[in-house]
């Protein structure tokens, strides 16, 4: 037996990021040098964010705008970077953004994927590699990680963000952040990190884009900021605002937000950035009267930046003449966007080398680290009878609209990936087995079943088939929320097709979000969840069906039933009427029956009240067991630290990765707490027949929330504690906090 007591604390995780020796204070110094020389015009050109086709060359040489984004091509970034530098009275860079939200050139799996890794290190190394990757071809500055904590997936954005959970959500945008910023954002390869969308955008309601959010500052502050204060602390240099309003106020005009929480409370000095026109369209939501009034609103909130508005270049000298807007409000925002350019190092190096790119080794480390990134975020959900792993060199039926779908796989914000590059399932499986290829559907919204016999007389003659299904890229992500979470097209009967055969049956599921599969479940022995898993999807999961490596991944998101459960996550607040278990059913009514209440319960009559999947679910081709959690003390102060372990065993046949989840319960509040949060995790990796003592520390701080009082405090008194391997198991054992 080995020990692993390894420490995973809140100041590890929220370290700030090394800086360059001097460059803060010198950057705000010459910002303040470079304020003192420039015009009322010229500093409302840097608050300025364009695209690219809206005249930026004349723009950029009379210094009128101050970053643009969705440019690529280094031969253009350096002729609009010229216009800005060498016309411009003042010759200020400009800083050159992109959505790099998954990877550059090279695509890693979708951050919810990468959130299934429960591996803040393989994150960072994505991260990384997109920053190598974009700032060869000229981008600076990425609007990524997403940080909305999403309940619901209906909402099609669920696929860039990090799930459910506050917690984990926090040390995957952590991890994006290094690994975007580096050790110094000067650095060439280093590229500014943006924590969007600030906030509560991910509780829009119905799951539909762009939708209103109904959030108590209770719930804002214990569930939606913390991932924000998080990366926050973490030294993340910009922040963008979200669409959406919360209390009746869009969170681009909200003083409280972007003035009172994030800058006096917080403290942060990084740059302010709205999303995309969303500016414009409080005129929409009937904030504001006009374009001239939104960037008034906008700007005394506290945003440094307007993208795609056009409201701050074309009012805010106005704006500041007739008094509504104080100088000093554009002074603070023109210096946070100088600060941020200065410590870019952009003054020194403005231009790009148009050789950069190609010099980039894409074929080696990238790929390999797109690989294993792939391959720790497959979720295996079923595998009845040792479906998997199937044995190499074994006749096998590929078939379904995914499996050789080189630009789907790569999903949503893929914008640079280059498909060609794509090793899509097929491919790879062709190198291990004796492939029989039919494809069943064309997309995954394809109704026609007329090559349904096709499929199912060369599953007759495979040892066992591998069914590809899931969504095209285009049917998750930003404004692609969807009601019905079903397999779209003919999947689910394709499925059931290839069940008739009588041979084992794999599913593999590509998808931006979790979809409600309990149906297809049924007609497979095995499910594999794989998201959409870039680049390198197709080795990974060519090496986990062939079982050179065991699958590992855990749900970042719970897996409902149906879709008319969302929202629905496992940290929610209790009921007094709790769901038992044991309620009745639809099918159990019967007719006639009297008017009862039934259970008088909290639960659906069709579908009960468990997930079909529950958050950090995920099984292995090894099975492992927990012997019962040891307290350090079950009596611990305020400002003490607790101290768990448990033993973990390794029960199976092969070598495997255990993720074991700590997860935690105030018993009783002030006001009501969540049934479980998850507090700590630790991937683990044994042996047949190992164990190991896995070991966590939790400062009992982190077990503050705000309260009744709207004070962010540890209330003394009982909680619970459990280490398992997802949220529904485990046993409990009790602490006391005094």
């Amino acid at each position: 037996m080995k020990k692993y007591f390894r420490n995973l604390t809140a100041a590890a995780v929220l370290a700030s990021l090394v800086s360059c020796s001097g460059t803060s204070d010198e950057a705000e110094r010459k910002a303040d040098e470079l304020l003192a020389r420039m015009t009322l015009r010229e500093k409302i050109g840097q608050m300025n964010q364009v695209s690219g086709g809206y005249g930026l060359m004349d723009m950029a040489a009379a210094g009128e705008v101050g970053s643009i984004l969705n440019c690529v091509d280094p031969v253009e970034i350096n002729a609009v970077q010229k216009a800005a530098v060498e016309e411009s009275r003042l010759g200020i860079p400009l800083i050159v953004s992109r959505d790099v939200i998954h990877g550059f050139r090279t695509i890693f799996p979708i951050p919810l994927g990468q959130a299934a890794t429960f591996d803040p290190e393989i994150v960072e190394r994505g991260a990384r590699v997109a920053a190598v990757e974009a700032c060869a071809s000229g981008v600076r500055w990425t609007f990524s990680p997403m940080l909305d904590v999403a309940r619901d997936p209906r909402w099609g954005r669920v696929a860039e963000g990090s799930g459910e959970d506050p917690y984990l959500t926090s040390l995957m945008g952590m991890a994006m952040v290094r690994g975007y910023q580096g050790d110094c954002l000067g650095e060439e390869s280093s590229m500014a990190a943006c924590i969007k969308h600030f906030a509560g955008y991910g509780a829009a309601e119905g799951g539909r884009d762009y939708n209103s959010t109904m959030i108590s500052e209770r719930s804002l502050r214990n569930t939606y900021l913390p991932p924000f204060k998080a990366c926050a602390d973490a030294g993340a240099a910009t922040l963008m605002t979200s669409f959406n309003e919360i209390d009746g106020v869009p969170s681009t005009g909200n003083r409280w937000l972007l003035k009172d929480i994030l800058r006096d409370e917080w403290g942060w000095d990084g740059m302010v950035v709205t999303d995309w026109n969303s500016a414009g369209e409080m005129i929409a939501h009937g904030f504001s009267r006009d374009l001239e009034h939104s960037a008034e609103q906008a700007v005394n909130a506290g945003v440094d930046m307007d993208m795609m508005s056009f409201g701050f270049i074309s009012h805010l000298e106005q704006l500041v003449k007739d008094g509504a807007v104080s100088e000093k409000e554009i002074d603070r925002a023109v210096r946070n966007i100088l600060v941020l350019k200065y410590r870019l190092g952009l003054f020194d190096n403005p231009y790009v080398d148009t050789e950069a790119s190609a010099k980039v080794d894409y074929a080696g480390e990238h790929l390999e680290a797109a690989y294993q990134c792939a391959l720790e975020s497959a979720v295996l959900l079923k595998n009845d009878d040792s479906a998997l792993p199937i044995k190499c060199g074994s006749r096998i039926l590929v078939t379904g609209p995914l499996a050789d779908a080189p630009y789907e796989q790569m999903g949503t914000w893929a914008f640079d990936g280059q498909k060609e590059h794509t090793v899509t399932p097929l491919a790879a499986l062709r190198q291990i087995y004796d492939v029989i290829w039919e494809p069943g559907l064309v997309y995954s919204r394809d109704k026609d079943k007329s090559s349904f016999s096709k499929v199912r007389a060369a599953a007759s003659k495979a040892d066992a088939a591998v069914v590809f299904v899931g969504e095209e890229a285009i049917l998750s992500g930003e404004a692609h929320s969807l009601s019905d979470l079903c397999l779209q097209g003919a999947q689910s009967e394709l499925i059931a097709e290839v069940a008739k055969s009588g041979k084992p049956v794999v599913a593999v599921v590509m998808a931006g979000r979790p979809l409600t599969i309990e149906r297809d479940l049924a007609n497979c022995d095995a499910m594999l969840y794989a998201f959409h898993p870039g680049t390198m999807g197709g080795p990974a999961i060519a090496d986990l069906i062939c079982g050179k490596v065991s699958p590992s991944g855990k749900l970042p998101m719970t897996m409902l039933r149906d879709a008319g459960q969302a929202p629905f996550y496992y940290n929610h607040n209790n009921t007094g009427r709790p769901c038992s278990g044991n309620e009745t059913l639809l099918h159990d009514i019967p007719v006639g029956a009297g008017q009862t209440s039934l259970g008088c319960t909290s639960y659906y009559l069709d579908t009960g009240y468990g997930p079909l999947f529950p958050f950090g679910y995920g099984l292995s081709y090894s099975s492992f067991s927990y012997g019962k959690p040891e307290l350090e003390s079950c009596v611990l102060e305020r400002d003490g630290i607790l101290r768990v372990s448990v033993l973990l065993e390794n029960t199976g046949n092969c070598a495997a990765t255990e993720v074991v989840q700590l997860y935690v319960q105030d018993c009783v509040g002030s006001v009501v707490r969540p049934v479980k949060e998850l507090k700590r995790f630790r991937r683990v990796a044994l042996a047949p027949g190992e164990s190991c003592t896995v070991g966590f520390e939790l400062p009992v701080s982190e077990l503050a929330f705000w309260n009744a009082d709207m004070k962010h405090v540890v209330e003394p008194g009982d909680f619970r504690l459990w280490l398992a391997g997802d949220s529904a198991s485990g046993e409990p054992v009790g602490f006391c906090v005094r």
